[in-house]
């Protein structure tokens, strides 16, 4: 197979479900030949990535998908796209492993937020507490001038109770939870828009959008970037993807 890009799933399941449905759902295709050329690897027995950012006791997730990326870059993919916010904890390194580009989820996410809402000064975050530990989302919004808050404990609980006890546990979206979550942001803590940081987010954000809130839904944005790339790849046409965005 040629002109195909190399999707690093299964963290988890259901998020990946997400991105490939929504992938599918948006490229314009009229026949089977239309559709996306890809490889999707679902590894789901990789170790909790939040887990082992709390406590580096726990099992590592980089050596497996470590693995993931050094077998995939032997099929020539034209890029590659990981799956997991969580996971890009370790994105330097698994670049540096590859000469194949990996997208940035939460740099593609902060650029669209920027050309999106220009008018954005003050930002919630909602993620996993991994991801608020290892502070990627943080970093880039710091480095774009974003004055951004992450709420209080208690929101906090509730957004890892919605990840983690109603979707990776059960698969169900608790709907009215997470449009709680989306109104103590901007009503308590003032945000102009809220970052869905954690692909299970942005699977809560697919099954129940109507709500009156402004989100940044990073899968999905990563999903509008892997079709523009892969349309251009199977068109010939080059790709530049510098420090894991397009350019």
């Amino acid at each position: 197979m040629q002109n195909f890009f190399t999707i690093i799933g299964g963290m988890g399941t259901a998020a990946t479900e997400s991105y490939l449905r929504l992938l599918n759902q948006r490229t314009h295709a009229r026949k089977d030949q239309d559709y996306l050329n890809y490889i999707l690897v679902n590894h789901a027995t990789i170790p909790d990535r939040t887990s082992y950012i709390l406590d580096h006791h726990q099992p590592s997730f980089y050596p497996p998908l470590l693995e993931d990326i050094k077998q995939q870059s032997l099929l020539h993919p034209s890029f590659m796209v990981i799956i997991c916010n969580t996971a890009h904890y370790f994105y330097q390194d698994l670049q540096a492993a590859t000469t194949v580009p990996i997208l940035h989820m939460p740099r593609t996410a902060i650029a669209t937020l920027k050309k999106k809402y220009p008018q954005v000064h003050r930002v919630g975050l909602i993620a996993t507490q991994g991801t608020l530990a290892d502070g990627i989302y943080e970093a880039e919004l710091q480095q774009s001038g974003y004055d951004y808050t992450l709420g209080d404990a208690q929101l906090q609980s509730d957004v890892m109770t919605l990840i983690y006890d109603n979707i990776k546990r059960s698969g169900k979206v608790d709907a009215q939870l997470y449009y709680q979550i989306l109104k103590r942001m901007t009503h308590e803590f003032g945000a102009q828009a809220v970052i869905l940081g954690c692909t299970e987010l942005s699977l809560a954000q697919e099954k129940a959008f109507n709500h009156p809130y402004r989100v940044i839904d990073a899968q999905s944005i990563i999903v509008d970037q892997s079709i523009e790339l892969a349309l251009k790849a199977r068109a010939g046409r080059p790709l530049v993807i510098e420090k894991g965005l397009a350019q």
